[in-house]
């Protein structure tokens, strides 16, 4: 029996694996407020065309389908996911480093394929490390993740604010500061339970490519998740071309992230199946893209953000809770690598084919944006009955 003087040890160690991981959350997540709207920016201002800015910015998206499971699994198979964290967080800020100083498109391709190699999987690394940590400690991923989305609305906010104030050739080392406080976060980081002391070695991963539910959670999260992708790609250019003004496109964009914080903060009080929260994402995704599709007066326009909180927190709790009730701790990693690379392919394709239908039909692109998510709530919904909770368990990790 536990004695009361080990109690307060193992609240605060709770409570030192809690914020070391929400400081990393924060700052991982300050690197892709920055880099995403404004990496493309940067390229633009050192002369790279379009075309090459098209190619070098698909490069993250094909990391992750293809080098990103095996980094994942790499990390597992040695114990060292937390590890692992490190030296990626490390590779990228040393990556993005040399990127700044690169002019030439093919040169910058070359070094930011290898940056991306080693910056897409922290993402699933840093998910199977908490998703351990939840299921070792009883917390709940919610709260812990809403730091992530926190940081990204100020870190475009703020890199927002200095693209008025320095050079755009400058904003590489916005995104390289950012890097770097990501390493320092990532030394902050509690060490979990050694697995290899608890579980037994198994044959892994064909076990869990042949779980039918496993697939069925991954391949719905992809579908549903994948039909944002237009809206990440167009909506600003869309909307400026309908006179919506740039610090109103901000307001609508972080009306959506503000959305989604409130879910994950909300979210230890959900007390619906797991399966069906990411159905609830589907239909409000489905809605969310018809209401946009039909260019919507501005009031509308912002009720249709605030759906995010649905669309994309709602089936990120989902996924994440039934990846913890399916998947052993033993193979987390392993499992947060199919669900990236799963994600990866079907996001790299909706971007290309959303490119040649919106220069098509324009709006319409949100229609099949809708189709896709509709799939995806209708597959998790039809498999719903096979995603009964597998309780972890010593032998498992848990």
């Amino acid at each position: 029996m536990q004695s009361e003087s080990q109690i307060p040890i193992a609240a605060a160690t709770k409570r030192r694996f809690a914020v070391s991981l929400a400081v990393f959350y924060s700052a991982f997540f300050a690197v892709l407020g920055t880099h995403m709207p404004f990496f493309p920016v940067w390229l633009k201002a050192i002369g790279v065309d379009a075309a090459w800015i098209g190619i070098i910015n698909a490069l993250p998206a094909i990391t992750r389908f293809t080098t990103l499971p095996q980094v994942t699994a790499f990390a597992e198979k040695r114990h060292a996911i937390r590890a692992a964290i490190m030296v990626s967080a490390l590779a990228t800020a040393i990556g993005f480093s040399v990127v700044g100083l690169q002019q030439q498109p093919l040169a910058l391709f070359v070094i930011y394929a290898l940056t991306c190699m080693m910056w897409t999987p922290t993402m699933p690394l840093t998910d199977a490390y908490a998703l351990r940590g939840v299921a070792r400690y009883g917390l709940d991923y919610g709260p812990l993740r809403l730091w992530g989305s926190a940081a990204f609305a100020a870190g475009s906010l703020a890199c927002g604010y200095l693209v008025d104030v320095i050079a755009p050739r400058e904003l590489i080392w916005v995104i390289v500061a950012w890097a770097v406080v990501a390493v320092l976060a990532s030394l902050l980081l509690q060490p979990l339970d050694d697995l290899r002391r608890r579980t037994p070695e198994r044959p892994a991963g064909k076990p869990l490519l042949r779980d039918a539910g496993f697939w069925a959670v991954i391949a719905s999260a992809a579908l549903i998740q994948s039909s944002h992708i237009a809206f990440y790609t167009f909506s600003a250019i869309d909307w400026q071309l309908h006179g919506i003004s740039g610090l109103t496109i901000a307001v609508l964009w972080t009306l959506g992230v503000m959305a989604e914080i409130v879910v994950f903060a909300l979210s230890p009080r959900f007390s619906l199946h797991p399966s069906t929260l990411m159905a609830i994402g589907g239909v409000i995704a489905v809605l969310r893209w018809i209401v946009t599709a039909s260019e919507p007066p501005l009031v509308l326009l912002a009720i249709a953000q605030l759906g995010h909180g649905f669309s994309f927190g709602m089936t990120i709790l989902g996924t994440m809770n039934l990846l913890v009730q399916r998947v052993p701790s033993h193979q987390i990693a392993r499992g947060q690598g199919y669900y990236a690379a799963c994600n990866g392919l079907l996001g790299a394709a909706t971007s290309i084919a959303s490119g040649a239908i919106y220069a098509r039909i324009g709006d319409g692109v949100y229609y099949v944006m809708a189709a896709m998510a509709a799939a995806g709530a209708i597959l998790i919904w039809s498999a719903r009955h096979r995603l009964t909770a597998q309780p972890q368990s010593e032998a498992s990790g848990g």
